[in-house]
């Protein structure tokens, strides 16, 4: 039974892992495409919103702009167990957009 229940706490752990790598892209890409928003270092402000692990296998894709609007990507590595060591094969992706805004003169 206790090998059952180990196995059953390592899958939910790995569960939380990609959840976390999905809650920081995001994140991630929001962050990116506001700084965009305002002229600002686009890729800077990805890079600050990700913990060390993560930031290491990181492609940040800013600014894409269209009509107006600012577009950041994001793409993280989801790592197995323990962040730093090995990852998976695929990449999660975070998408943001903002409305561009110019500063008046004033």
């Amino acid at each position: 039974m206790v090998p059952l229940i180990l196995l059953t706490l390592v899958l939910l752990w790995q569960c939380v892992l990609v959840g976390y790598t999905f809650t920081l892209a995001g994140n991630a890409a929001d962050e990116a495409a506001r700084e965009a928003a305002v002229g600002g270092d686009c890729q800077g402000a990805a890079m600050r919103h990700l913990d060390g692990a993560w930031a290491g296998g990181a492609s940040v894709s800013c600014p894409l702009e269209s009509g107006g609007m600012v577009h950041a990507e994001v793409g993280l590595r989801v790592p197995v167990l323990f962040p730093g060591a090995i990852s998976f094969p695929f990449t999660v992706r975070g998408e943001a957009g903002a409305v561009r805004e110019e500063r008046d003169g004033s």
